[in-house]
């Protein structure tokens, strides 16, 4: 609970720092410059980390430290700096050799892959320190080098581009700006991590025990499987980056920057707390007893998202078009933006459920597991790419991107279940599995339901949408009275389904975190 609560602290006090600047960087920024940044650098570099360094993680969480306070992992987290060095080579010059014209002939394109490069290696140096930190649960100390590094990034990419505007150099460190930023995140990550454990971290030893050779093999494993999942993970940068326009890469980036706040801040430290919860709850051999905790853990967590994904799904697309023209500058409206973050609500509710239930499987799969699970992801890369052209057919442009991955991960989901059911069956534990448990409560459907038809009446009745339109961009909508008081009925309506869920389900979450607060 404790590392949990330190890491949505972690995203929560960062990002909100960081939004407030973002605010002046898109401001800044061109769509152009901005698309290329962070879709195709951004994947650029999530492409040399996440295949370097994401099977490593995952397996060493399954190394338990022994009586005597070791932590028998060896040398292994110096492989993603291994795999990490010839990848950022052969991915800067592919990348160099195959981007579109329009991307190269940007002032400062070249020197960006190489920051961006260099700011990838030193990142992947940092692994051995982060995986002991993990190893120790000392998660104070990834919240500090995290948190300082988002800050520091966000803060070098304005200050670049506030000097590129006032010395009138027409965008020409746009690029430089950003890679300026990537590469203050990597120092600051760097210099934190050797403030707590020293110069000698930076190299291998020659003294440690070997790592066991399954943990070793699985790390290898997951790494080969990490291809898969990388594509689908960043498939719609790889679609836009080959088809869309940059002005449109743009208006999607801003509009994603925007649509995964949640998950960064929420979704993502729980899917990491839940996978070291699992790894440590469930390592071989499971007792009829951790099998029961997991079950009910992981159920837990899937009501509580599913409850809140019903309480979105209602506010979200309501009120959403009177945000759009106080969260996107001018430039941006007359891109995909606006249609993109509409997407974007009905795609946070099934990242959620997919990220809960893939860090569950990534903690118990054995190899074997994992080699099954690469052929069925191979299967939705298909599925992807399928779904994604055909609705791009359809007319509905870079939304598409959004659907596509919401088809995507629902057939993650729905194998995701059926892993996790044969999981329990083989171990015994099926009776401690009730699926039913992860949907929201029927009274908390009822409140949501009547929110819903009482927002959408309002909505009508006052003419919502066309006084937005008329307001045009900037805060002006709501200085409109109709306006306000639309917004204040949701914010009633609003705190009517959140105490009703806190009625319904609030006494067995005290329940469950007390019995977890004993157990420790």
């Amino acid at each position: 609970m404790s590392q949990l609560t330190s890491l949505i602290g972690l995203q929560l006090l960062s990002r909100a720092f960081t939004f407030l600047l973002n605010q002046g960087l898109f401001r800044l920024a061109s769509p152009g410059a901005f698309g290329t940044a962070a879709i195709q650098f951004e994947l650029f570099s999530s492409t040399i980390l996440f295949l370097s360094r994401e099977g490593v993680r995952n397996a060493l969480l399954r190394v338990k430290r022994s009586q005597d306070g070791s932590w028998k992992a060896g040398n292994l987290s110096f492989l993603p700096l291994c795999i990490g060095l010839p990848l950022a080579l052969a991915t800067s010059i592919g990348y160099a050799r195959f981007a579109a014209e329009e991307t190269r002939s940007q002032s400062g394109f070249y020197g960006g892959i190489s920051v961006y490069a260099v700011a990838a290696i030193i990142e992947l140096w940092c692994e051995p320190m982060h995986n002991q930190a993990m190893s120790e649960s000392k998660t104070h100390v990834r919240v500090r080098a995290e948190g300082m590094g988002v800050v520091f990034k966000t803060l070098s990419t304005f200050l670049v581009l506030l000097y590129d505007s006032r010395a009138n150099m027409n965008g020409a460190l746009a690029l430089m700006a950003f890679a300026a930023g990537q590469l203050s995140y990597s120092l600051c990550l760097m210099l934190v991590y050797l403030s707590e454990y020293g110069f000698s971290a930076l190299f291998p030893s020659s003294t440690v025990s070997a790592v066991d050779q399954e943990i070793s093999w699985l790390s290898w494993t997951m790494t080969s499987q990490s291809v898969i999942k990388h594509f689908l993970t960043e498939g719609d940068k790889f679609v836009l980056g080959a088809f869309s326009p940059l002005s449109d890469q743009g208006g999607y980036a801003i509009a994603v920057n925007y649509g995964s706040l949640i998950a960064r801040i929420i979704f993502q430290p729980i899917e990491e707390t839940s996978r070291i919860s699992f790894s440590r709850t469930l390592a071989p051999p499971a007792s009829r007893e951790a099998l029961r905790t997991a079950s009910q853990t992981l159920l837990t967590l899937l009501s509580v998202q599913t409850s809140f994904s019903i309480i979105l799904l209602v506010f979200g697309p309501a009120y959403l078009p009177v945000l759009l023209p106080m969260l996107l500058p001018r430039q941006y409206l007359a891109t995909s933006a606006p249609r993109v973050l509409s997407a974007w609500v009905w795609y946070i509710p099934v990242l959620a459920l997919n990220g809960g239930l893939e860090a569950f499987i990534s903690s118990v799969s054995t190899p074997r597991d994992l080699n099954r699970q690469s052929w069925w992801m191979a299967v939705f890369s298909a599925i992807y790419i399928g779904a994604a052209v055909q609705l791009y057919n359809m007319q509905l442009g870079d939304p598409s991107l959004v659907y596509a991955n919401i088809i995507n991960l629902s057939a993650r989901i729905a194998y995701a279940v059926y892993f996790v059911s044969i999981y329990f069956t083989n171990n015994n534990a099926r009776a401690s599995l009730t699926w039913s448990q992860a949907l929201p409560h029927w009274k908390l459907t009822l409140a949501c339901l009547i929110s819903w038809a009482v927002v959408g009446q309002s909505e009508r009745r006052l003419d919502v949408l066309g006084t937005v339109v008329r307001a045009g961009a900037g805060f002006s909508v709501l200085l409109n009275k109709n306006v306000l008081l639309h917004v204040g009925l949701g914010g009633v309506m609003g705190c009517v389904c959140l105490a009703t869920w806190w009625i319904t389900d609030g006494p067995r979450l005290i329940a469950q975190w007390r019995g977890r607060v004993k157990k420790d």
